[in-house]
Order: structure tokens, then sequence, then C-alpha cells
């Protein structure tokens, strides 16, 4: 997204936790701490995993507050909406308004950033938002759909399907494998079909090779599925899939298979059968 916003704008200042030398190289300044970041930008882009990575920012003497002016920031985890809109309230009360949020919660993976395709959920005040939707239009396609934390409920449903989609996609190719198909031939042609899916064509590879290389890391499903869960609380919905997407997530998690691919799904069934199947034989 960096290397994106970059080309396009020609200018861009950055700070994070690893160096990265390849912006450098292509044109972005590098900021020493958060606090010299925040004196020099006006619209700063978060892409951590969640509110407390950003707050951990916020404040001392080297945090974003002390070098902030004006300053919106874009938060690109995904959160929980009633978390971002409380921390939107306290950020505005420390600076007169002057420190504001924009929700926007993105999907398409690394394959989608890289390729400029990320589908972008924006939340927030219709000024803020058009200028969040004007510096990540380089990124995907960015759309408004409500007030401050409508982009994390929209995200919260997306990560709901997301994952339904791959715990399918990871059982089905064990069901295939065990009853000696040929994965990559059948993939292929239901691809074509109702189970085609764009998740499909971003994970068909791994999991035909079983390869649950990191990428889109399956332990994040855990905290996204809880988000997901607080929303069917807050609005009275008796959730069907949910609850046994979060505890088979759960399950993964403490099987040890957090850090990988969310292509994982496939070792976890087969491994979580085979555990089975022993439990039965003894």
């Amino acid at each position: 997204m960096a290397q994106r916003i970059l080309a396009a704008r020609g200018e861009l200042t950055v700070h994070a936790r690893r160096p990265q030398p390849e912006l450098i190289e292509a044109g972005a300044a590098w900021a020493q701490t958060p606090r010299e970041l925040a004196g020099r930008v006006d619209v700063l882009l978060s892409m951590l995993p969640d509110l407390p990575q950003l707050e951990s920012l916020l404040h001392g003497d080297d945090g974003l507050l002390a070098g902030a002016g004006d300053l919106l920031i874009l938060v690109g985890s995904t959160s929980s909406a009633p978390e971002v809109r409380a921390l939107d309230q306290r950020l505005r009360a420390l600076t007169d308004d002057r420190v504001r949020l924009v929700d926007c919660p993105v999907s398409g993976g690394e394959d989608g950033a890289e390729s400029g395709a990320l589908s972008i959920m924006l939340g927030g005040d219709d000024e803020d938002v058009a200028v969040a939707a004007g510096v990540l239009a380089p990124c995907g396609t960015a759309v408004h759909l409500g007030p401050l934390g409508a982009g994390e409920v929209a995200k919260a449903c997306n990560q709901l399907v997301v994952s339904a989609t791959i715990l399918a996609l990871g059982e089905a190719t064990v069901l295939a494998e065990r009853s000696g198909l040929d994965l990559d031939r059948m993939w292929g042609l239901l691809s074509g079909g109702y189970a085609g899916s764009r998740l499909l064509d971003s994970r068909r590879e791994k999991l035909v090779a079983g390869d649950d290389s990191p990428s889109g890391v399956a332990r994040y499903m855990v905290k996204d599925l809880r988000f997901a869960a607080d929303i069917a609380a807050s609005t009275g919905t008796s959730a069907v899939m949910l609850p046994a997407l979060r505890a088979a997530f759960d399950d993964l998690v403490a099987a040890g298979l957090g850090d990988r691919d969310i292509a994982v799904t496939r070792r976890y069934v087969a491994e979580r059968s085979q555990a089975g199947d022993d439990t039965e034989r003894s």
C-alpha cells in the first residue's frame, strides 16, 4: 500500500517497526519516531493488527500526540466499532478536535495490496472520509459506508464470510483428497461454478499443495470473529454459523496453527480427523 501511495502522490513519510529500505530507495522519507511522523504529515495511515498497537504509539514524549497538529488518522486495523468510536472521542477531547479518526479496514490480502485491488471500507464524517478516499484511491476501491465504525462492521461481516469459506474449502479439500480425486482438476472445475470465489482463486494453489506458509495469518480470525459476535449481540442477532466458526478457529489456534496462512484449514481438518480416528481406535 505504501508503494502504491508513494507512486501516486510522489511523496510519503513512513515510520515502522522494521527498516523499510525499499520504500526509502523509492523516495519515501523516514521518520525516526511517531512524534516526528505526526509533525510532518496531516493524514496518517495506520496498518496495525488492532487498536492497542495504535494506542501504544499515541502517548509519551515521542508519541504521535506530542507531534500532532491537525491530524487525520486512518485506522486500517480490523477492530471493534465501539472501541474505534471511543478512541475518536478521547482524541478529540484531548486535542480540541485537531486529531480525528476515519476507520478504513481493507480486504483482499497481500495480492490485493500489491495490485491496488483492495476493498476499502470507510466510516466517518463526510469531509474526513473524502480526504481518506483520495489518499487510499491508489490502493483499491474505497466506499463510504456510514458514520465512524461502519467500516469495522463491514469488515466483521467480511470476515464472517471469509472464515466460513476458507474452512469449507479446507474441509472439502481433505474430503476430495481422501477420495482419490485430483485436487487441481477439481478446484479448477468448481471455481467456475457456485463454489467459485476470489478466496478460492487466491488460495487454490496453497490448498492443492498443502502449502500454508504465512500470508494472512489464521490467528487474526479469532479477534475478527469476536468483533462479529459483539455486533451480533448488540443488534440482537441470533447467529447460526458464527458460534461454530469461533469454536473452529479457537481450536485451530489452540492446535498451534494460528501463525500459518488461513489455508491451514486443510491441515487443521486433516489432523483433527486423524486425531478423532486415533481416539476411536484407542
